[in-house]
């Protein structure tokens, strides 16, 4: 049975379900950032998940990143799976700006991080829900 791994469950919040994974909004207002997890147990890297799900994993992916680009309009996404602190299957869809205050480099490990005023966290979320026309 899928369970949220317990980093992920206190870093973030639920946008909405997708087809395969949990759509996560990070709670750092430093940076737009969606975090997707297939909704699979004991999935820990790419390669573990079938190749159906992997191509749903590649479409929402996509769906998440072109979501960030509509609303937020940055130079740049970054996508990535790291894994190195919660080995459970995430990746991350970062936007991100050339005057971001870890720009040129990763956000990961940069410990840069505020998170939301509540209210300005779920307002984010209903705004993400809307755009993804939930």
């Amino acid at each position: 049975m899928f369970k949220l791994h317990d980093r992920l469950a206190a870093d973030t919040v639920l946008v909405h379900p997708l087809t395969l994974c949990q759509l996560l909004c990070m709670n750092n207002r430093v940076w737009p950032w969606l975090i997707l997890v297939p909704a699979r147990p004991d999935v820990t890297e790419l390669h573990h998940l079938p190749p159906g799900d992997r191509a749903v994993l590649m479409e929402e992916i996509a769906q998440a990143s072109a979501l960030l680009d509509r609303m937020f309009r940055p130079d740049k996404l970054n996508v990535a799976g790291i894994g190195n602190v919660v080995p459970q299957l995430h990746v991350h869809v970062v936007a991100r700006r050339r005057d971001d205050p870890a720009w040129p480099n990763p956000v990961w490990g940069s410990g840069i991080a505020e998170p939301y005023d509540p209210a300005d966290l779920n307002s984010l979320v209903l705004r993400l829900r809307d755009a993804l026309g939930t």
